[in-house]
């Protein structure tokens, strides 16, 4: 039978320890809630409350079971206060030393059966349980922000930690509303480690000028349903802890270039810019803690803007092809209110006084090069002309014409279902054709980010890596399809997890992105995990063979 849990301590009351004392008072247990000075107590105090009252406006909590819930907290200075405590949890800041600090301390107060865990999300859970004489009663028991919002919980086993240690603690999650994931000591577990190498590299697309914060995080939340983008997401977090982990996963996980935090982390770090805490990451808010974001010297201005209201004037648009994403092509031109001209590639003669051309031809480049080649002797002067390639260099497409300026890539996901597109940019397209390609997209209803000519563009770059690191994770049977999924789901907020899109999206397809990801940047992280190359050998290609990773 599981052990019952009558009184918990927590050790920490920032606002992951806070959420954590309000997450086992909702559920009727006791918590001693335990801070180092009583300036730093009437902070965790502060969180608590305001809180639950912010649950009680919004009509999450009544009146009288977040008085009740309050009435089963006792705060307190000092570890000594533990001494009776079943279960003591830390969350202190991401230190080893300190946490081994105040574990040794906890192992010394504490009665002699008390479990000891922390919330670590990315330190040695094994480093942590040395400092004590009990490494067999530590775990790590990691909860997500906002704890009393977010439903999982990482249970870390260590080499060494019981049995029954792990299963009092998984039925204690089932106790409090969470669902568990039960894994071993790695560094980032499971959502952080897939979680932090899709942020640092969003990250370094902004440093290298590749695309704006804006369209980055504007592209992945459009492009992949995510509720925020990287970079809004890395300010949440705060920038100092996001480049604590990731400094952490890349030393003990095995030196992952993916992991290595990028140089501008730490430089805001340094500068103090740590995202929503100091009311400035990369964006800039209201005030210190304030979620509303505010404009400041990096915010596209009116001159931009202007650049963009003007369309060129363009009215006549050519479509090429003949499949479904041309069909889809068209229905939106014509929706917008543009005159439309459908063509093939073997009849081109009818767009020789168009405004604009968008190809939607097969993705084989000496089709499409051939293509633009006879536009480029067909079409007048000043014509815009558009790519819809997915996975293609655009440069190589716009070099068969006499007119490399002219020429951009507009990549629709799906013209008429998705409110995304990517504008890709050459170091040939011209300012003009890049304004015109944007104002187009805003025409067509559509969010039209900017970005350069590389493989993968924004989405697929950042999207199809973290698929790949699932994989990994799944190859080195460190967890199972179901609890990954579960960890992104509820730990992350994402909408489907790593496998269930894989399956959707094609095995087949996520190998031939990771692919060129890998043949373009050649980063030892980025080549396809042999398991998923295995799988496409074999035929199981996910949801159009009814046979992939479920």
């Amino acid at each position: 039978m599981a052990r019952e849990f009558t009184s918990v301590g927590v050790v920490g009351l920032g606002t992951m320890g806070a959420g954590i004392v309000e997450v086992f008072a909702r559920n009727g247990i006791d918590v001693v809630a335990v801070e180092i000075s009583e300036a730093a107590l009437e902070r965790g105090r502060a969180h608590l409350t305001g809180s639950t009252d912010r649950a009680v406006a919004r009509g999450k909590l009544a009146e009288a079971d977040r008085d009740a819930l309050l009435g089963r907290v006792t705060f307190a200075v000092g570890m000594d206060a533990l001494r009776s405590a079943d279960l003591v949890i830390e969350a202190v800041p991401e230190r080893l030393d300190l946490k081994q600090r105040i574990f040794a301390e906890l192992d010394r107060v504490c009665q002699p059966e008390a479990i000891l865990a922390t919330n670590t999300s990315s330190l040695s859970v094994t480093e942590i349980a040395v400092a004590t004489a009990r490494p067999e009663q530590v775990v790590g028991l990691h909860f997500f922000n906002p704890a009393p919002v977010m439903k999982l919980v990482e249970v870390v086993r260590t080499v060494v930690t019981s049995p029954d240690v792990v299963a009092d603690l998984e039925a204690l999650c089932g106790r409090l509303g969470k669902v568990d994931v039960t894994i071993s000591d790695r560094a980032g577990f499971i959502a952080n480690a897939l979680l932090f190498g899709y942020l640092n590299q969003a990250v370094d697309m902004f440093e290298t000028g590749y695309a704006s914060r804006e369209d980055i995080d504007a592209a992945m939340k459009l492009g992949c349903g995510l509720p925020m983008g990287p970079l809004a997401l890395l300010d949440l977090i705060g920038l100092d802890t996001a480049y604590e982990i990731l400094n952490t996963m890349y030393r003990h996980g095995g030196r992952d270039r993916r992991h290595a935090p990028v140089p501008l982390l730490r430089q805001m770090v340094t500068a103090g810019l740590l995202g929503r805490k100091s009311g400035r990451g990369f964006y800039t808010y209201e005030r210190p803690g304030s979620s509303r974001v505010v404009p400041d010297e990096y915010t596209p201005g009116p001159a931009e803007s202007a650049a963009a209201d003007g369309a060129h004037g363009i009215a006549k648009v050519g479509v090429v092809g003949a499949g479904a994403t041309a069909s889809g092509l068209i229905e939106v031109f014509a929706r917008a209110g543009y005159e439309v001209v459908s063509a093939t590639p073997e009849a081109l003669e009818q767009l020789a006084d168009v405004d604009l051309v968008v190809e939607a031809v097969v993705e084989e480049l000496d089709v499409k090069k051939a293509l633009f080649a006879s536009l480029d002797e067909i079409c007048k002067p000043g014509v815009v002309l558009v790519t819809t390639t997915s996975s293609l260099p655009v440069i190589e497409v716009a070099m068969a014409t006499q007119r490399p300026a002219d020429v951009v890539g507009l990549h629709f996901f799906d013209p008429v279902a998705v409110p995304l597109v990517e504008i890709v940019r050459t170091i040939r397209t011209s300012a003009q054709t890049t304004a015109a390609a944007r104002a187009v997209c805003a025409t067509l209803g559509k969010t039209g980010v900017v970005c350069g000519d590389r493989a993968g563009f924004i989405v697929n770059a950042l999207l199809f890596p973290y698929l790949n690191d699932a994989v990994r994770m799944l190859e080195a049977n460190y967890s199972t399809v179901d609890d990954i999924d579960h960890a992104m789901k509820l730990g992350c907020g994402y909408p489907t997890g790593p496998f269930e899109l894989l399956d959707t999206v094609g095995l087949d397809v996520a190998l031939a992105v990771q692919r060129s990801l890998y043949r373009q940047l050649r980063e030892p992280g980025l080549a396809p995990v042999p398991l998923l190359e295995q799988m496409v050998t074999a035929g199981h290609l996910g949801h159009k063979t009814a046979r992939g990773f479920r």
